[in-house]
């Protein structure tokens, strides 16, 4: 993987090197290796499998087994009355530390969780609350038993309790007391009495960065004290002193942040450098109480690590070099400096590999450091080109980064190859291009093809298609600057956002422009322009960068209101950046269990290029987390779970995923926010960016229930595919299965760049009030079998392709297109595209339904208002409803 060396990076003096080599050595060193060779401390799911009995099941499918048979498609679901209680035997007794409850809808807002040697008690709570908020509940506990109860007093709904699983982790209560290898500090809320200046925070000591450090006042005493969120058994402290160190200091211990304190070690004779010191204590807070300098200078720590016994253990979490990270085999970084034929060689090895690769394991990414390259960058399939400025502008490609149509045959003609309808799975981000000689450039593409935050230059045009007669079919420019004309051509639709174009050209069915100068004027339908001025409220899409000392890092742009064109082409984009340290980098070899462990720590999630097998879901629970991937970076969940699932929190962005359906049928693939959630983000909404969704198609079956369900609000999608594949392997109407694409349950929910297709029934079901969509695009299923298995009943024929529910007040889109092609049977009807209730709040702009090549029938575009596309029209397009 060509990239620069240290050396040429940054020259820091030596002897700081050195010193900093050293104690990341011997820091890491002390954060795998637990002293006296003591064994890591094992969370072990006890529950599943086991048997379990409730106090009642609502009818014979909702038995108390389907708890903890690790399905989550099945649940155990009682009777509609308070108490009810639902308990597993373990089989012996053991030590509980974690008790995970998976509600379905009907969820306890009353409950304990209770322990016993004996089937029938006595029993003793180990949990209660009054303020149950259902969803997935991860709770530490502290307690031992053979059987364990979630008894529920007071239902949060009018039905019973229901749970799709049960899970109890833990290990043998009388094993030997093990000290945990994981770093319960890091990540944590760190506070100190003084700081020697603003590059010296407190929370530099728990970061996971060993290049960052605190450091005081240079005067006695100070302190150092970190909030390890709950009340932790302490068994280890490892200190990583810079130079100035604490030559007297005591470990301390509190329930209370204020105290008052236990002491667990104390000396006068502290040396400095990294010392592991072996201590037993309980409590919340640990502070490093520093009573005697051993320099001039105050107390400074590169590190703080806390280790602790029972739930406090894990795996350990693999520290990331921000300046030498470890992407994998799949990412090549490129400098200036890297030899111009080595680069073209391995771009067009790659090219040429991903060119038809359509449904291949292969993925990825190709990265540029700033600077000026000749390059001829040809994008196939799973493959992601970016630079790594802070500006496109910082990286310039003289040569072309572009999508041609050149391999898939269109018609009956074999020599015909300009059909860019399958065209998917790559981007173009965050780099500038400037063909040579005054050159066209192509970006020929159909779904899941952005071509982001881009500067073309010098092209005295772009082409969307093929440059000659073939068919393209969608695709995104956003936060991107065209410094002349956009000629689309044959491209049937198309959304732009926040960019600037010299000008643009050509209109086929659907093409969106939302704060986008340039632009042409509104027209609708002939051409087919729907304009918005500015973009209401949006966020851009995280990336990778390398700053001036060499160093790897993610910038996280702002929030904008109302804005039209780039974030970046008028002045430096506003934003903040995290140091790549706080990311782990995970590969497809990286366990599930890492994953989570990290993101319960508060680190970051960078998904290197690679399909990853999933047994369990990713859980993201804490506010302001980004999660990236890299070269189309491919979640699999195998086991039936949920591949990802978001809090209701505050500020998550999830990037650059590819979600391909498991074998095992998903009721949810991808899930914002438990059931029931009710949190204002208006202010710091979660954002999905680049997130795609494949059900079936590849070389493995894929079944899932809902693709994206959204049950947050104020939730920003930032251009979403999602497909129940019509072609490939594995695809069939009783095969691939799947009902709904996006699901919305939350509310003031905003759509930009929306592409869902092909499911079986509501496509997109909209149950939240104040949801905005700018572009939808949606094919109808191509192989419904007949009439009778495709009708949503009550006289309606098929399934709407965008359905907003009766009971929503609010809701308005711009641009919307639907279009069928009834492929194993043309005498398919579908009543209409569109189904909304008839209320003044509930507003669409710019509607087309159209009957690809007359193959079956869409009655009316919207409700009963329209008319039929059908073999005589096949366009139909109406300007607003109502």
């Amino acid at each position: 993987m060509p990239t620069s060396s240290l050396a040429g990076a940054r020259s820091p003096a030596l002897r700081r090197w050195l010193v900093l080599l050293a104690a990341a050595l011997l820091i890491a060193t002390a954060l795998v290796v637990a002293p006296g060779g003591r064994a890591q401390a094992a969370v072990t799911l006890l529950s599943q499998g086991k048997t379990t009995t409730a106090s009642s099941t609502e009818n014979a499918g909702t038995p108390a087994a389907a708890a903890v048979d690790g399905n989550t498609g099945t649940r155990w679901a009682s009777a509609f009355a308070d108490p009810q209680w639902l308990q597993v035997d373990l089989g012996a007794t053991s030590a509980i530390s974690r008790v995970v409850l998976n509600w379905e809808a009907a969820y306890a807002k009353s409950f304990q969780l209770q322990v016993s040697d004996s089937a029938n008690g006595p029993w003793t709570s180990i949990y209660t609350t009054t303020t149950g908020t259902g969803g997935t509940q991860s709770i530490d506990v502290t307690g031992s038993g053979r059987y364990v109860r979630m008894l529920g007093t007071q239902r949060a709904t009018g039905y019973g309790y229901s749970l799709w699983e049960f899970q109890v982790y833990g290990g043998t209560a009388d094993g030997p007391s093990t000290c945990g290898t994981a770093n319960t500090a890091q990540g944590k809320t760190a506070t100190a009495s003084s700081t020697e200046n603003g590059g010296t925070p407190a929370a530099a000591a728990v970061d996971g960065n060993l290049g960052t450090r605190w450091s005081s006042a240079a005067a006695d005493p100070q302190w150092l004290q970190v909030d390890l969120g709950g009340t932790q058994t302490i068994c280890q402290v490892v200190l990583s002193w810079e130079t100035a160190y604490g030559k007297a200091f005591q470990l301390q211990v509190s329930d209370n942040a204020a105290g008052p304190w236990t002491s667990i070690y104390t000396t006068t004779t502290g040396t400095g450098g990294t010392q592991s010191l072996d201590v037993t204590g309980t409590g919340r807070y640990l502070r490093v109480n520093g009573t005697q300098r051993g320099t001039a200078y105050g107390y400074s720590l590169w590190e703080l690590a806390v280790h602790t016994t029972g739930g406090g253990s894990g795996p350990v979490i693999p520290p990331t070099d921000p300046m030498n990270p470890d992407f994998g085999p799949n990412v090549s970084v490129f400098t200036p400096a890297t030899p111009q034929a080595q680069m073209q060689a391995k771009l067009d090895q790659v090219a040429t590999q991903q060119h038809t690769n359509q449904f291949g394991t292969e993925r990825y990414a190709l990265l540029f450091k700033p600077g000026t390259y000749a390059a001829d960058v040809n994008l196939g399939f799973n493959t992601q080109v970016a630079g790594l400025g802070l500006s496109p502008d910082d990286v310039n490609i003289n040569g072309h980064v572009r999508v041609e149509a050149d391999w898939l045959q269109q018609g009956d003609n074999p020599n015909n190859k300009q059909n860019a309808t399958q065209n998917f799975w790559r981007s173009a981000e965050n780099m500038a291009v400037t063909p040579p000689n005054g050159q066209i450039e192509r970006w020929a593409v159909a779904q899941a093809a952005p071509y982001r935050r881009m500067h073309l230059k010098g092209a005295p045009e772009i082409q969307l298609w093929s440059g000659g007669d073939g068919w393209a079919s969608g695709g995104l420019f956003a936060d991107t600057k065209i410094d002349n004309t956009v000629v689309s051509g044959s491209q049937q639709q198309w959304f732009s956002r926040n960019s600037e174009f010299g000008g643009w050209t050509g209109s086929v069915w659907n093409m969106v422009f939302v704060g986008t100068t340039g632009a042409p004027p509104q027209h609708f339908p002939d051409p087919a322009h729907t304009v918005v001025g500015t973009t209401p409220v949006i966020r851009e899409k995280p990336f990778l960068y390398v700053d001036n000392a060499g160093s790897f890092n993610v910038f996280v742009p702002a929030l904008r209101q109302n804005s039209s064109g780039t974030s970046w082409s008028h002045g430096p984009a506003a934003g903040t950046s995290i140091s790549l340290s706080q990311f782990l980098v995970a590969k497809p070899d990286t366990p599930i269990a890492t994953i989570n462990a990290a993101l319960d720590q508060g680190k970051h999630l960078l998904f290197t290029p690679g399909v990853y097998h999933l047994t369990d879901t990713i859980k993201v629970t804490k506010p302001n987390t980004v999660v990236l991937g890299l070269g189309m970076a491919t979640l699999t969940p195998d086991t039936g779970k949920s591949a990802i699932s978001v809090a209701d929190v505050d500020g998550v962005k999830l990037g650059g995923l590819l979600i391909d359906a498991g074998p095992v049928n998903s009721p949810v693939l991808v899930e914002i926010g438990p059931a029931g959630s009710s949190a204002n983000h208006a202010t710091n909404p979660t954002s999905l960016h680049d997130v795609f969704v494949r059900i079936g198609g590849g070389s493995h079956l894929g079944k899932a229930t809902v693709s994206l369900q959204v049950n947050s609000n104020n939730v920003i999608g930032d251009h979403m595919w999602l497909w129940r594949a019509d072609h490939g392997d594995q695809v069939g109407w009783d095969v691939n299965t799947a009902a709904n694409g996006l699901v919305v349950n939350g509310n003031d929910v905003t759509m930009y760049g929306l592409f869902v297709e092909h499911y079986q029934q509501f496509e997109t079901l909209w149950n939240g009030n104040g949801g905005r969509t700018y572009f939808y695009q949606n094919e109808m299923p191509y192989d419904v079998p007949s009439q009778a298995a495709w009708t949503s009943g009550g006289g309606t024929q098929g399934w709407a392709a965008y359905k907003v529910a009766n009971s929503v007040n609010t809701h308005e889109a711009w641009g919307v297109g639907s279009y069928s092609f009834f492929q194993t049977n043309p005498s398919i009807v579908a009543s209409h595209s569109f189904e909304v209730p008839d209320t003044p709040g509930v507003r669409f702009h710019d509607l087309v339904a159209v009957s690809l090549g007359g193959v079956g029938t869409i009655a009316n575009v919207i409700n009963n208002t329209g008319g039929p596309a059908n073999a005589t029209t096949q366009q139909r397009y109406l300007v607003s409803y109502p």
